[in-house]
């Protein structure tokens, strides 16, 4: 029987995106090595990310063609920037027509041939003149690809609210849905300028602790519930949920109860005290 040799997968990152990347090779490159893969684009340069391990299905990655070479390294500089020049004439070209669109990044594939223009415009715009101007400069074949903010902020990078590099341009390998609820769960002010990362979206870190509250406001009643404190016969109205303390603060007509553990608490019949404190509708 024929020696069949192994073949391997390795994630990669390319530049413009911290996604990681699985590739084929039958030759497995150390970590951090900078390679030349072929991406569904063409040739490009990308990074190894992760030690290489043995696939049984390899045929649906795409494949590690070499180690990148010096020259390769050069070609793809001198790439990088021709494409920021192309970049920056195709903003002020677009400025001049009074075009509505913002020309987020320009990458070229390591073979020259094509050209992938990322773009992002608030309706659709006739993209025949700038891509005459390219003509002009460039032999390319070009690309456009619209983009959305969460994707600008991924390739033009900013700082988040925490003083930090924002997450979609450092390790986000997925936009997971965001919503305002997440927000409420984890008695966020509903305030939109404190909410929004810099891409103008509701702040994707919002996901990240969402389901241990949840599981915390499980113990809690809903707040605007009708209760009663059982130990002073107080009764009145929950009016905020302390999930990380496990307690509600309770607005009664004899003032506020401060800290109070359900544990403490009768739900007023007909009103549902329970099992939903994530819900303040």
């Amino acid at each position: 029987m024929p020696f069949l040799p192994h073949m391997y997968v390795q994630s990669v990152r390319f530049d413009h995106s911290p996604k990681l990347h699985q590739m084929s090779t039958d030759t497995p490159h150390p970590v951090g090595a900078r390679v030349v893969v072929h991406s569904r684009r063409g040739p490009e340069i990308a990074r190894v990310r992760t030690e290489a391990t043995v696939h049984p299905d390899v045929g649906r990655f795409g494949p590690i063609l070499r180690e990148a070479t010096p020259e390769d390294l050069t070609r793809h500089e001198e790439l990088l920037r021709e494409a920021e020049d192309l970049k920056w004439m195709l903003r002020a070209r677009a400025r001049t027509r009074g075009l509505g669109v913002k020309i987020v990044s320009c990458e070229f594939t390591l073979d020259g041939a094509l050209l992938t223009v990322c773009y992002s415009a608030d309706e659709r715009i006739e993209l025949g003149s700038l891509i005459q101007d390219l003509r002009g400069h460039s032999k390319a074949k070009v690309n456009f690809t619209a983009v959305g903010p969460r994707e600008q902020a991924m390739t033009l990078g900013a700082l988040g609210a925490c003083g930090r590099e924002n997450c979609s341009s450092t390790h986000l390998q997925d936009f997971a849905p965001v919503s305002i609820r997440m927000a409420r769960d984890q008695q966020l002010p509903l305030n939109p300028e404190k909410l929004s990362g810099p891409c103008g979206r509701l702040l994707c870190c919002l996901q990240y602790e969402h389901g241990m509250y949840q599981e915390l406001l499980r113990d809690l009643p809903r707040k605007n519930a009708k209760v009663c404190h059982t130990s002073s016969g107080a009764c009145g109205k929950v009016v905020k949920l302390n999930p990380l303390e496990g307690t509600v603060d309770v607005y009664t007509d004899a003032g506020l109860l401060a800290g109070v553990r359900p544990s403490e608490l009768t739900p007023i019949k007909g009103q549902d005290g329970g099992g939903r404190g994530g819900d303040s509708r």
